[in-house]
């Protein structure tokens, strides 16, 4: 029997399918009515009440601690200690070995006496209650013999190192040419240092975890990004194997990276509850989160560029200094988008860490570009106005052939023309060129615009897909929706490739008992997922068309054109057709079941090729206030370049996201770290200043759309984390046309422009 193919083994680049489409996200309804539970919600009956201690100093011993009086507190069941915890492997060197272990090491809690940053925990109080738990653990008094920490990035330079790597595996450092003779022979030079703070993500969901024990087999009901690295760091830390430990997730409220693995939450209900033998459930507190749930670490970046007078770039340096924790090393690739973005014959990029007795920095939403654009999109603005140069026609004078460091093709690469068509909608012809130039009354009015760039990952991803008798199709992953819209654009994906409509379409997920993916993080969730289901689409496909043709109880028996299509509930074999429901009634009453997989970019031929990444140009207006240096953001303009959309509400959702995340980069988010102490001094939401609806103006989002066959089955490409690379810088540039002040020290506060600011008559 000939072969025959669907003519749906690439999604269609048109938008007559359900692909592309602004479809209303699927668990909105769930959410809207409170139909979705939230791991702190789950109820299981005997569950019992965890409340965490934190350490009152940053670094030290514990000398004494009495529990006495909060084990006798009413309804409390247990205190645990470093003295009475059970035991668990140390939790090992700074630097891991291997990037996978970064995600999956053994992370033990209350094992020793030694206290490595504030509020690490010191203590759980497990009662009945959350109020009787939280109450005793007030009882509890410690003593500790305090040592001397180092809390100063800016004051232990000294100190830093280089580590073996960055995030995500990338070089630690790269060099092409001579950059030194190059920048000291360049005409024109730009030689800038800025600082950006420690930042923490605040998702609505706090961390939390319910914990239960069914004989020797746990069950995790959390708020995890990933559930394959949750269930590895769990059995690695409790010695147990990964089969006897069950994740589940499937809604999660928010995460930009801050779970992406397990935290003290986990590890003690997971201890407690085994201790105690009932469910205990735990819940960090919005203030312990600030410690005990990882942070984007300040950073110094020194950016050099060299120029000839037309402006093309001679040399490129980009140099980032990070503040790190003693014990367990974590570097954002800050510099590597640097590596790819514009053309110059000699380039440096390097990375240092700087050791503090602090918690360890995690991945926070575009970690290393977000902070790195933010800088060196500013210093390349600074840069166009030394030459007196428009700062697009500077970039677009530096738009590289292929990519400037590994000397390979781009995938697709859309720049130019994201920062063109940007500047039409924008008005960017109305831009004056000088500073502080243009006024509204008392207010300062200025433009300013920045390049986007992200690297384009793909996962491991494997997905399962069923279709039964009524055409009714369930796919199942344990891919995670951390409000992205995982649930949605696998819906999509589903019903384009089958040719069913979005209601027969059942997508689940948030289960370690599901097939396995990379889950969300990185921008890779949509891609990887996405591609692994439709490939599983495929292979059902393919299942059904074989049986379609050999059975002789089905209206397709010997069909033998080698096309066939799944479209509008139909299978089309030539030019016989017969519904979908029907013909599975006929030939397999019992349904059908099949698995599609993706394998991770890095170790595919496409990715090794070619360099991937998406792209954007971000435009702002903001508006000054004279007397106050009070900035207004006015209105926003992102036009982006990510492959083929997948679904246009969603994305744009997303990218406004990452345009108001740019806005607190640039204007007001900054954990403070106290130097004397070593604790985070503003942890809370009073006092940690997040962009709120007045401050966020009007804003535009643009697709260019594409489709990139280089990255993925589906086209398209990262996007979530793409939206807030060079948004801030954006606005940051803005305020300097406006005003003619340029601060380099982020978060732009009052302060800093105020002093600065035109003196210009009433």
């Amino acid at each position: 029997m000939t072969e025959t193919k669907t003519s749906e083994n690439r999604p269609s680049e048109t938008h007559t399918g359900v692909i592309g489409r602004p479809i209303d996200r699927i668990d909105g309804p769930l959410k809207v009515t409170g139909g979705a539970t939230y791991a702190y919600e789950n109820a299981l009956e005997g569950a019992a009440y965890g409340y965490i201690l934190g350490a009152a100093v940053a670094k030290g011993r514990i000398a004494e601690i009495d529990t006495a009086e909060a084990e006798r507190a009413p309804a409390v069941l247990l205190v645990m200690t470093h003295r009475n915890a059970p035991a668990q492997p140390d939790f090992g060197p700074a630097v891991t070995p291997t990037v996978p272990e970064v995600f999956t090491r053994a992370r033990p809690a209350l094992n020793s006496e030694r206290v490595r940053y504030y509020d690490e925990p010191v203590a759980l109080v497990v009662a009945e209650t959350f109020e009787a738990a939280r109450a005793a653990a007030g009882f509890i008094k410690v003593r500790y013999d305090e040592e001397p920490g180092l809390y100063d990035l800016p004051g232990h330079m000294a100190d830093a190192y280089a580590p073996k790597r960055t995030n995500a595996g990338f070089e630690t450092d790269s060099m092409i040419g001579d950059f030194e003779s190059a920048f000291a022979a360049a005409p024109v030079k730009i030689d800038a240092t800025y600082r950006t703070p420690f930042e923490h993500h605040n998702p609505m969901e706090p961390h939390a975890t319910l914990a239960a024990w069914s004989g020797n087999e746990l069950t995790i009901h959390t708020s995890a990004q990933t559930l394959a690295n949750f269930r590895a760091g769990i059995a690695s830390t409790l010695r147990i194997p990964p089969e006897r430990v069950r994740i589940v997730s499937p809604f999660i409220g928010g995460g930009f990276g801050s779970k992406l693995i397990a935290h003290s939450d986990t590890i003690l209900a997971a201890l407690a509850a085994q201790v105690l033998q009932r469910p205990v459930k735990i819940a960090l507190t919005r203030q312990q989160m600030f410690a005990n749930a990882g942070h984007r670490a300040e950073m110094i970046q020194q950016v050099r560029f060299g120029a000839d007078a037309d402006g093309r770039l001679t040399g490129i340096a980009h140099d980032v200094w990070s503040a790190a924790s003693s014990f367990e090393e974590y570097c954002e690739q800050t510099a590597v988008f640097a590596r790819s973005l514009y053309v110059a014959p000699n380039r440096v990029t390097r990375h240092r860490l700087v050791p503090l007795d602090i918690n360890r920095g995690e991945w926070m939403r575009s970690p290393g570009e977000a902070p790195g654009m933010l800088a060196f999109e500013c210093a390349m603005d600074e840069l166009a106005d030394r030459l007196g140069l428009d700062p697009i026609e500077l970039r677009i004078r530096n738009e590289p052939a292929q990519d400037p460091e590994r000397g390979v093709p781009f995938s697709t690469r859309n720049l130019v023309a994201c920062m063109k068509e940007g500047a039409r909608r924008f008005g960017w012809e109305r831009r004056n060129p000088t500073p502080g130039r243009t006024r509204e009354g008392r207010k300062l009015i200025g433009y300013g615009m920045a390049a986007a760039i992200r690297p384009n990952y793909i996962g491991a991803a494997t997905a399962q897909v069923a279709v039964d008798r009524d055409a009714r199709v369930t796919a199942r992953l344990d891919m995670t929706d951390i409000g992205t819209g995982s649930y949605t654009i696998l819906t999509q994906i589903a019903a384009d490739s089958l040719g069913l409509p979005i209601s027969s379409i059942k997508v689940e997920l948030g289960d370690s008992r599901f097939p396995r993916t990379a889950g969300s993080g990185g921008s890779w969730g949509a891609a990887s997922a996405g591609s692994a289901l439709h490939n599983a689409c495929n292979a059902l496909k393919q299942r059904i068309l074989k049986a379609a043709q050999s059975s002789e109880a089905s209206p397709l028996h010997g069909a033998s054109a080698t096309e066939a299509s799944f479209a509008n509930s139909e299978v089309r074999i030539g030019q016989r057709s017969a519904g979908l429901a029907d013909l599975i009634r006929r030939i397999a009453p019992d349904g059908f079941e099949a698995e599609g997989s993706v394998a991770a970019g890095a170790t595919t031929e496409s990715y090794k090729a070619y360099s991937q990444h998406s792209y954007g140009a971000h435009f702002a207006e903001v508006a000054v206030d004279c007397d106050t240096g009070e900035i207004r953001m006015r209105r926003m303009l992102a036009v982006m370049g990510a492959g083929r959309i997948l679904n246009a509400k969603t994305a744009r959702s997303q990218i406004i996201g990452g345009m108001t995340w740019g806005i607190g980069a640039a204007l007001m988010e900054q954990t403070v770290l106290d130097r004397r102490y070593g604790h985070f001094v503003n942890h809370d939401l009073a006092e940690y200043h997040v962009p709120i609806n007045g401050d966020v103006p009007e804003m535009e989002v643009v697709f260019l759309e594409e489709h990139d066959d280089k990255a993925n089955p589906l086209g398209a490409k990262g996007l979530g984390e793409l939206g807030v690379c060079g948004a801030g810088a954006a606005v940051a540039n803005a305020v300097y046309n406006a005003t003619g002040v340029r601060v380099r020290e982020f978060p732009i506060t009052l302060d800093k422009v105020l002093p600065a600011l035109p003196v210009i008559a009433i």
